[in-house]
């Protein structure tokens, strides 16, 4: 990982600033959250108790019917015009209803105003069949017809229907159908409005007065192929369940315990909304942090937002939210919500209305939480802020004094890699006035590269120093040996003469080799150039070559006419003399040893390669310096000089050369300057 990246991690520390203020805030706001349940739990406590006391306006629990299929009667606030459409009854869509097995294909709802009962049905039918005016539109007639059907009845009473079956679209005659017979009824108004390539929409204005206490909703679809109608209705069994509504009385009860900016909620035993009143507050509360930003980290940080609906009245007018169900079975419990759109949280409390041990129903009480909790919504707000821009601060300050503090290291990196490549390793390396921990670095590389320099200069005259210091006692012992062979010695004294004789020309031998490289040295610094064809020079050479070197085979590929380059054609060859006995060293009896000679870029590459084992990775750069072999065995002897001098005869003609390997063995590559 790059110093940047470790600054950058380093400088997130700064995060745990504002996470201790937001653990400090969370807790203040669960206090305060803590005080305002309790306080509206107790109120609504106290007004499950007066609402207990209006036990009548509760209805009662009828096994006979399923809660499921009862009706819900909506309060309008105002009278819509008949006219097929829902949008004029001011009632969210998500009110209306499916009918039962429909998946949304049949929708109806029903609502009051005044004295009348509205009645609304959408149904998905793309092939509308109408009645006529010569036939009866009931079961039993002659012919069928799309038809809505009304059921009502006040058990053990009453049981009649109202039928609406259209002649063409718009107004329409409803039909009554009782005991008594079959009849149109004109005290109703309805609407019959076509939707193409969708259904239709039904739209009735129904007075209470002809209505029992029991409602259902029936859709016949009537297919022209088979004159059968298949029914869908709104419940199970014979007579329709009872209709759940808003009770006048507990409505006004409610309304006179509500407090401004509180929501009053009344359901009975099986969670249908009987009385509601009351409104949480419409303006933008101060908990709204006032970015939509800031309270979008405010519900990750603190808390997280849930749906409003949830605190919302159920559109369907019953009320089954997990803390109202509780209520329902006797134990009062609390809700927090947050609305995703205005950041208000809203705490709700629901209490269960008992009778002597019975639950007749829910108390539902809800509650803005502005005034409360804006005091911690904004020092959130400013939290966020204040370490937003102070974690940004840090952050870039520490990046750029990373960038800078890296790029220092790279210099010096960079600068100690060309000073490796530099053979007086005495170049001056950057930040080495500094007083810091850089500064002591580059100090001490610069200190560690002069003694590496020092050492390699050493290295290097040591050849030129030994054959010098060596060559005159080497004399002495040479001459003292041929003085011995003119006396008169033993078998034996002869046998180790001999040996001492040997061994001084093997010591002879490796102080000519020592002395060639610094004659070479030499050489190159007063070096006479002449402009010579390099290919003629190589041919004549590799000739003699191939009668040194019989037992190796030597190929020669040059496709240039010329090769025109300076210098001293006998150090050139003398180069090559070292890369062909390295090459010849390295390989097997019967191997080819390739020469090659090609014009690159202005540049005369010559190239020898040979058969034989890889060159080590580690090898590579320092198998040009002085006194370094990698002959084994019987090879040992040689002390690694050859390559030495093929390197300084490159480099003072101007070239460079260097070796790789390649899928059969090792190529030794010399670069020169081709003359204009």
């Amino acid at each position: 990982m790059t110093l940047k990246k470790q600054l950058l991690l380093v400088s997130l520390l700064t995060l745990m600033l504002p996470w201790a203020g937001m653990e400090f805030i969370r807790e203040t706001e669960s206090a305060l959250r803590s005080v305002q349940q309790q306080m509206l739990a107790e109120t609504a406590r106290a007004h499950a108790i007066t609402m207990a006391q209006y036990s009548e306006e509760f209805p009662t629990t009828n096994s006979t019917w399923s809660t499921s299929d009862q009706l819900y009667m909506h309060a309008l606030a105002r009278q819509p015009t008949i006219d097929g459409y829902f949008d004029d009854w001011l009632l969210d869509r998500t009110s209306l209803r499916s009918l039962r097995g429909t998946d949304g294909t049949i929708k109806f709802a029903i609502a009051s105003f005044g004295g009348a009962v509205f009645l609304y049905v959408e149904v998905s039918d793309r092939d509308i069949i109408y009645a006529t005016a010569q036939t009866m539109i009931v079961d039993d007639g002659p012919l069928y017809a799309d038809r809505v059907t009304l059921v009502s009845s006040s058990p053990p009473y009453r049981d009649e229907t109202f039928i609406f079956a259209a002649e063409a679209p718009g107004p329409m005659l409803s039909y009554r159908q009782d005991q008594y017979g079959f009849a149109p009824e004109p005290t109703i108004a309805a609407h019959w409005q076509d939707i193409p390539g969708r259904g239709y929409n039904l739209e009735a204005r129904i007075p209470a007065n002809l209505l029992g206490t029991n409602l259902g909703v029936i859709v016949a679809d009537t297919d022209a192929a088979s004159q059968r109608s298949t029914r869908s209705q709104s419940y199970y069994g014979i007579l329709p369940p009872g209709v759940a509504k808003l009770s006048p009385e507990l409505v006004a009860i409610a309304q006179s315990l509500v407090r401004s900016g509180t929501r009053l909620l009344v359901t009975d035993a099986a969670g249908w909304r009987i009385a509601a009143a009351g409104e949480l507050s419409e303006a933008r509360s101060a908990t709204s942090i006032g970015s939509a930003w800031s309270r979008r980290a405010y519900e990750i940080l603190v808390e997280s937002g849930k749906a409003p609906a949830f605190a919302e009245p159920d559109p369907h007018g019953r009320e089954r939210q997990p803390y109202i169900s509780a209520a329902l079975d006797g134990r009062e419990m609390a809700g927090w919500f947050r609305s995703d759109e205005s950041g208000r949280a809203i705490v709700a409390v629901a209490a269960p209305i008992k009778r002597n041990d019975e639950v007749l129903g829910a108390l539902v009480l809800q509650q803005g939480t502005e005034a409360i909790l804006s005091l911690a919504n904004d020092s959130l707000a400013r939290l966020i802020k204040v370490s937003l821009i102070a974690t940004l601060l840090v952050a870039g300050t520490l990046l750029g004094y990373a960038t800078w503090l890296s790029r220092r290291i790279r210099h010096l990196s960079v600068a100690a890699e060309e000073a490796l490549e530099n053979e007086d390793l005495h170049s001056a390396l950057p930040s080495a006035l500094a007083y810091d921990e850089i500064g002591d670095l580059s100090r001490s590389l610069s200190s560690v590269l002069q003694q590496l320099g020092n050492y390699n200069e050493y290295l290097r005259t040591l050849a030129s120093k030994l054959s010098h210091e060596l060559r005159t006692p080497l004399a002495i012992v040479t001459s003292s040996l041929e003085n011995l062979e003119h006396e008169a010695l033993s078998e034996s004294s002869a046998e180790y003469t001999a040996r001492a004789r040997e061994g001084a020309d093997r010591l002879r031998r490796i102080l000519s080799a020592m002395s060639e490289a610094s004659r070479v040295e030499e050489l190159m610094s007063s070096i006479e150039t002449d402009s010579f064809d390099l290919r003629n020079v190589l041919n004549s050479t590799i000739a003699a070559y191939r009668d040194v070197y019989s037992a190796r085979n030597f190929q020669f590929d040059c496709e240039l006419s010329s090769a025109m380059t300076t210098g001293s054609p006998e150090l050139l060859v003398q180069m090559l003399d070292k890369l062909v006995d390295n090459a010849v060293d390295f390989s097997d009896e019967a191997d080819t040893i390739k020469l090659g000679l090609t014009d690159t870029d202005g540049w005369l590459v010559l190239s020898v390669m040979n058969p034989g084992p890889p060159l080590p990775e580690r090898m590579r750069t320092q198998l040009f310096d002085s006194m370094v072999s990698m002959r084994s065995g019987h090879n040992s002897r040689h002390l690694g000089l050859g390559l030495y001098i093929a390197r300084l005869i490159a480099e003072g003609h101007g070239g460079r050369i260097e070796a790789e390997n390649v899928a059969d063995g090792v190529v030794f590559i010399v670069r020169l300057p081709r003359a204009s």
